[in-house]
């Protein structure tokens, strides 16, 4: 008997040991290559670092010099007019598209995946194709000239002022379908008993949007304001497929910044230092949005 209770108590320590062991690695590597290099990050912003990691500390230098580097204006202000769009747009384009697919139309089951579609792409070939399409030699604007309308124009790509705007076209035709997904599941959870009290009430359908469904879509507005966001902030392959930081310096955001100073102009510091901009940032936005989370869910 005591035997048999010995082989039960050691099974029962396997059971709720063998998931811990089999995680343990990528738990390790995790660490190691993940918060690892965040902290090593962090540390090299207050070093002299430049084409190789140093050692030695110089303070709050790196910040001071990142602040007076024009550049790094340029990508910040870039970033603000990229993101304001980009989110926005994203989210009204999302939500109308999740609004005509909830009205039960023939050929949903066509239209979800081809909404979709263009969020299983990587942002390496969205901003290449979408540079072919605004080129001026190859795009729109040849094609448009080559079918008569010889007085076209579209040549944003190529204009300092205006580049930026078509890295926002182009990321806001990637995302929309994603948020498109996630408006359209949250009306899917809408109760329509609800709906229908409130039509027998003789409310009509602005009503009915206005007041209740889209106050019941809060979480999935917060949820797409909070990935939006993130994927704003990293945004570097799009820029770099599209115009790579171009023309002269006008697309910088902080993430080509980062890498341009890191790994190109040989001021490893400065780099670190923006980087740790940019993960304060996204912590400013995930913090909040994970403590409200966890409290609902309390």
């Amino acid at each position: 008997m005591a035997m048999t209770d010995s082989g039960t108590d050691f099974r029962t320590r396997m059971q709720n040991w063998l998931p811990k062991i089999v995680l343990a690695p990528s738990f390790a590597i995790m660490v190691i290559f993940v918060y690892g290099f965040i902290a090593f990050t962090i540390y090299l912003s207050f070093t002299g670092s430049r084409m190789l990691p140093t050692f030695d500390l110089v303070g709050w230098q790196n910040y001071e010099r990142l602040f007076r580097v024009r550049q790094w204006d340029t990508a910040v202000v870039n970033l603000a007019i990229f993101a304001s769009l980009y989110i926005v747009i994203s989210t009204i384009i999302g939500l109308m598209l999740a609004i005509f697919l909830d009205q039960k139309i023939r050929g949903e089951g066509a239209l979800r995946p081809i909404f979709l579609y263009p969020m299983a792409l990587s942002f390496i070939v969205t901003g290449t194709a979408w540079k072919w399409m605004l080129d001026p030699a190859i795009g729109l604007e040849a094609t448009f000239r080559m079918w008569g309308w010889e007085s076209f124009t579209f040549d944003w790509i190529k204009d300092s002022d205006m580049a930026i705007y078509t890295i926002v076209i182009a990321a806001v035709w990637q995302s929309s379908g994603f948020v498109m997904a996630m408006f359209l599941a949250g009306l899917r959870g809408i109760d329509n008993e609800i709906l229908k009290a409130a039509q027998m009430d003789g409310a009509s359908n602005v009503q009915m949007y206005r007041r209740i469904i889209l106050p019941q879509l809060r979480p999935a507005f917060l949820s797409a304001f909070v990935i939006l966001s993130h994927l704003a902030i990293k945004s570097y392959d799009l820029v770099v497929a599209m115009t790579d930081g171009g023309p002269g310096t006008s697309t910088w955001m902080p993430a080509v910044f980062m890498y341009e100073y890191t790994f190109t102009r040989n001021q490893m510091g400065i780099g670190a230092a923006s980087a740790v901009i940019m993960l304060m940032t996204v912590a400013a936005i995930m913090v909040p949005y994970l403590y409200a989370e966890l409290r609902e869910k309390k």
